[in-house]
Order: structure tokens, then sequence, then C-alpha cells
């Protein structure tokens, strides 16, 4: 899918959703992650005044409940213009920047200015090349002892997944075109997430959700991973 056609479908999506359950509140797994964070961090994790930024924002849901809870300063950016506008009406009168714009270009933030990054289920849909300048912008603006939390669809366990691969591939390891969007999507594995990271964050923790299955042990849905991770000084 080219950036223009992903353009079009998220913002056609965020109109009138047909494949997202769009929500004005911060996930659950978000909640979860800074609850963790705050009991086991060094030192606060989400210091009033600091700065969060999250890529591939969609709503700004995620983004606006760390800066109500915690008083930071924020920079969002989303693909889709209709995300964005209503990201721009919930978050009104926050310090956050909101920006139009594709994961993969450069992040106009300074570098190790951000307290914590987010990557919810929002990178799956860049090819490798594109995952791999991303990763270098997040090192880049994230401050040594900072946090990353990251949110994305795992192999390990499901069967949907691997069938999806092997019926629709995408034309590089562990990815596939999605029959009814028509949208990339990249599935990690856990191996490959710590091959990936553990050069530069500490690992905290991997909490993968339950193995989607109808009774008669058809696979239902997808299964996700969130990551905990604290970038390591160099």
């Amino acid at each position: 899918m080219s950036r223009e056609s992903s353009k079009k479908f998220w913002n056609k999506e965020y109109a009138v959703p047909k494949h997202l359950i769009l929500s004005d509140d911060p996930a659950e797994d978000l909640g979860t992650f800074s609850r963790w964070a705050i009991r086991n961090a060094e030192w606060f994790p989400f210091p009033k005044g600091g700065t969060a930024i999250d890529i591939g924002c969609g709503n700004g849901r995620n983004l606006i409940g760390l800066c109500k809870e915690f008083g930071m300063k924020g920079y969002g950016v989303d693909i889709s213009d209709i995300a964005i506008q209503q990201a721009k009406k919930m978050g009104v009168d926050l310090p956050i920047v909101w920006k139009v714009g594709d994961m993969s270009d450069p992040l106009p933030v300074e570098d190790q200015s951000a307290d914590v990054v987010l990557d919810m289920m929002s990178s799956h849909h860049m090819m490798k090349a594109e995952r791999e300048d991303l990763l270098k912008e997040v090192l880049r603006v994230i401050k040594p002892y900072g946090w990353f939390f990251f949110k994305t669809f795992v192999m390990d366990g499901d069967m949907h997944a691997k069938r999806l691969i092997k019926d629709h591939p995408a034309g590089e390891e562990n990815a596939y075109i999605h029959p009814k969007i028509g949208s990339y999507e990249y599935v990690w594995t856990e191996d490959k997430i710590r091959e990936t990271f553990s050069p530069y964050f500490k690992i905290f923790k991997m909490n993968k959700s339950y193995k989607h299955v109808t009774r008669d042990g058809k696979p239902h849905k997808r299964r996700t991973i969130s990551v905990y991770m604290e970038r390591i000084r160099d």
C-alpha cells in the first residue's frame, strides 16, 4: 500500500470505523505499563514537564492520557488528517504538538529529548528498511534511561498469523498483505524483538495477549505483545 493509499484508508477508517474499535480512553495496556514503570523504575519515569512521543498516535488518546495524568509535554504524529483533527479536539489546551506525517519521516525533535516513546500497533505497517530507520530515530530522540513502550503483533503461538503469511505473502520474511485491508503487516517473534532491541534497551517485560481461538480451536484474531524497555546509556 502506497503512502497516499494508506493515508486515504486511515482517513476513511477514522471517519467511519469498519476495522478499528475506536475509543477516547487510553489503552489498558498503556495503563498497565505506566503503573508497572512507576513501581519499578529507579526514578520517576514520567516527569512533570518531560516529553512523551507517540509514533502513529491515531486519535491521540494514549498521548493525551500521559500528558493529562503526569503533566508532560507531547509530540504525536499520524498519517491520517482525520485522526490528527480528532486528537487536536480531544487534547485542546494540552502542551502537545500534533503533526500529520508518515512514521518513516524524521522526527522534528531534539536529540535525547524524550522521556517516553510509544509505538503502539503502528510500525508493523512499515517494511524492513523503514522499521530500521524508525529505530534509529527512536534511539536518537530518547534520553538515556528513557522508556520505550512497544506493542505489536507477535508470531509465537498465533496460528492466524502463520496462515496469513502462508496465504498472503508480502515478499519479506514474516510479513503478509492483509486480505481485506490490502496493507502490509509485519509480525515479530520474541526472539526477533530481543535481537533487535536488546543492544540498545534493557528489556524488562514482554506481555503476550491470550491465544484467540474459537471453541472449535480455529484462530479468531491476532496475538499481540507489549514490551517494556529502558534505554541503555551508550
